[in-house]
């Protein structure tokens, strides 16, 4: 385990993830996950690059995943999901890091054509709250989404 000792302190390697969760409203409306094998779910996401910030992570990580660029979704400038926990890394050979996780809020403008990279499938999950898909970062991720919507009256 990667461990820092600083006055007598020891501390955890410290990891940053940001994402987006695209949402659609056509045919309905509904969120993208993404698939890797056998069942597991995931958002497009991935690990903060040196001197990049979080928005910039999000849209990369999402433009490699997915295809979907930037300038096809609307960002929704008050919406910052964020999340803290510890997970095994196998980057790591299975350390246990202190993960800090930021999800976005984007809506694509239009419909388009999904080129996964890293993935191998995709859904969309209608929105019909409350969801039960992955208990540590998903599903917290989509309740504070409702709440996030019930506030701001957004209705669909």
């Amino acid at each position: 385990m990667y461990l820092a000792r600083n006055e007598n302190i020891i501390t955890m390697r410290k990891i940053k993830s940001c994402g987006v969760i695209v949402m659609r409203t056509q045919p309905q409306l509904s969120f993208l996950l993404l698939m890797k094998p056998p069942t597991r779910y995931d958002l497009p996401k991935g690990h903060i690059e040196l001197g990049e910030d979080e928005l910039s992570c999000a849209l990369r990580e999402l433009y490699e995943e997915t295809g979907i660029e930037a300038n096809t979704l609307h960002l929704d400038e008050t919406f910052r999901f964020i999340t803290n926990y510890q997970t095994s890394y196998k980057r790591f050979g299975k350390e246990i890091v202190d993960k800090t996780l930021v999800i976005f809020l984007g809506w694509l403008k239009q419909d388009m054509k999904i080129k996964l990279s890293e993935h191998d499938s995709y859904i969309w999950v209608e929105w019909n709250p409350p969801h039960a898909i992955q208990k540590k970062t998903i599903d917290p991720l989509l309740a504070e989404l409702e709440q996030y919507f019930k506030q701001n009256d957004l209705r669909f």
